[in-house]
């Protein structure tokens, strides 16, 4: 079987969509959200470009471990097709606690960045943490995972079964 016919091929049309949603999605919250961190008034342009390049592709390889974590917890051949929601939810869990983990790692122990009185804050596990770092870990996967969801049931045979 080829072309949209070929259910076998789901799985990659899914991984390739998300993982595009995933770049998109956290390339426009990073530049949103450079106002809520001291660099926005401190780093020049180009630590900024930089700031935002880096945290992007980062993001990009977290939703890739999240995304492979939880396929080999609850994933199917048919993924996603088959067990699309306990995938979808242990990614957006895998992330959101990876994000609380990064949070802290960077902001008390390595103090790699720090916010700016802009940013909107949290009380998680004992520390404080900003709400954005952690909301995007929640709406990007879950925007990503709705495009890549819709888009693949129309490819693998025109809508959901």
């Amino acid at each position: 079987m080829t072309g949209s016919a070929d259910p076998s091929s789901a799985w990659l049309h899914g991984l390739r969509l998300y993982l595009g949603a995933m770049a998109v999605g956290n390339l426009i919250w990073e530049v949103l959200q450079l106002p809520l961190y001291t660099i926005w008034d401190t780093g020049t342009s180009r630590e900024q470009v930089f700031a935002v390049a880096h945290c992007t592709l980062g993001d990009l390889l977290i939703a890739l471990a999240t995304l492979i974590l939880a396929l080999v917890i609850a994933g199917h051949p048919g993924w996603p097709r088959s067990r699309f929601w306990p995938v979808a939810v242990l990614t957006i869990a895998f992330g959101a606690a990876y994000a609380v983990f990064s949070e802290w790692l960077n902001m008390v122990v390595r103090a790699a960045w720090a916010y700016s009185d802009r940013m909107p804050s949290v009380s998680l596990l004992g520390t404080t943490m900003g709400l954005s770092p952690l909301l995007q870990w929640i709406v990007v996967p879950a925007a990503a995972f709705r495009i890549a969801r819709g888009m693949t049931l129309k490819y693998s045979d025109g809508g959901p079964q």
